[in-house]
């Protein structure tokens, strides 16, 4: 009998024991939010993607969510190349990468602080005069005309252009140049990128970077802008 009666308490201590221990690991696990999924994004794009001190991630927070949902179609179909993206997205479907996109563009961290530009003044002022005014004779649009007047983009898949770093914009532009990234057909970053010489690229990533945030940083809404061309991301 004492025999039976001792295995019947270690039994018995064995399930309590197995009950904490579950109940622990339920302390312990992360909240089943989206915040708390996309903390991988964090390391390169900040907990609120607002980006870091890299120049060559850039920040996702308050982007349209249509631009933000195209990016990661792109990253996980190949058409934008970063193996660590890439990967990570590889068997995403489209509704989660909606639902991911949907609550970056919510998120309204502040802004860093403006870049000190290094160029020269000339090149400075041919910054501002290709994203103000563009360069007709070289069939440059200017950026103002789809990014908006404020450069905060517009809705659904125009991106603002502020708040980022003068190499990322650099790298993107040159990316479009050389025919790295690309977008829907037909690809209007692509056309007017290809118009761009090296100090044009240069020029806009200095004067952009160099830019303050706007009193109200939100994408302008659909329709607002004429396109000056077609854009497959953007659709008329």
């Amino acid at each position: 009998m004492k025999v039976r009666h001792f295995l019947l308490l270690a039994a018995t201590a064995s399930i309590f024991a197995r009950g904490g221990g579950a109940r622990a690991r339920d302390a312990e696990r992360a909240p089943d939010t989206m915040a708390a999924r996309l903390l991988g994004c964090a390391s390169c794009h900040g907990d609120k993607g607002q980006g870091t001190n890299d120049d060559y991630f850039p920040r996702l927070a308050g982007k349209p969510a249509g631009y933000l949902y195209n990016q990661l179609v792109a990253f996980r179909d190949g058409r934008r190349k970063y193996p660590p993206m890439n990967y990570l997205l590889e068997f995403l479907p489209d509704a989660y990468l909606k639902t991911i996109a949907d609550y970056f563009a919510s998120e309204q961290p502040p802004f860093p602080t403006p870049a000190t530009p290094i160029v020269s003044s000339a090149l400075l002022a041919r910054g501002e005069m290709l994203a103000t005014k563009g360069d007709p004779a070289h069939e440059i649009p200017a950026c103002a005309n789809c990014h908006g007047p404020s450069f905060t983009g517009m809705e659904p898949a125009i991106p603002g252009l502020l708040g980022l770093r003068t190499n990322y914009i650099s790298a993107q532009l040159g990316a479009w140049r050389y025919g790295t990234r690309t977008a829907a057909v037909p690809d209007c970053m692509q056309m007017v990128a290809g118009h761009l010489t090296e100090d044009d690229a240069k020029a806009l990533a200095a004067w952009l970077s160099s830019r303050p945030m706007a009193a109200n940083p939100a994408p302008v809404p659909r329709g607002s802008l004429p396109m000056p061309l077609a854009c497959g991301s953007e659709p008329n």
